[in-house]
């Protein structure tokens, strides 16, 4: 889970794959960070590293800092909850990669500021 993410974005079960944004345009200067946080272990894994959200001219990117770090999980998916549930209407994508900087453009049906975890 992610703990103390602008308005609260956390991890919730599962992360995983394909990365849709290159990671140069995640900081360029036409973006505002909506929401940042690092996440905690759950479920039995351990989940470490920042994770962001950030309002691009494009829509929104969650970001996946160089320091993020997942043990392993089955078949890990990208979405957000709230107040610890889930939301699997909020799943968008499967994690890249189990760590380092990966950056996911988010669907425009999804509003990052609906959720309090990602």
């Amino acid at each position: 889970m992610l703990k103390s993410l602008l308005p609260a974005l956390a991890l919730v079960a599962g992360l995983a794959g394909a990365v849709l944004a290159a990671p140069a345009q995640a900081g360029s200067a036409s973006s505002e960070v909506v929401g940042s946080g690092t996440f905690e272990g759950r479920s039995n894994h351990v989940t470490t590293g920042g994770v962001s959200i950030l309002k691009t001219a494009s829509g929104h990117v969650a970001v996946l800092e160089p320091d993020f770090s997942l043990d392993g999980a089955p078949a890990p998916t990208l979405g957000f909850g709230k107040n610890g549930e889930f939301d699997k209407a909020s799943e968008f994508s499967k994690l890249e990669s189990k760590d380092g900087l990966q950056v996911y453009q988010l669907p425009a049906n999804i509003d990052p500021a609906a959720y309090n975890e990602f």
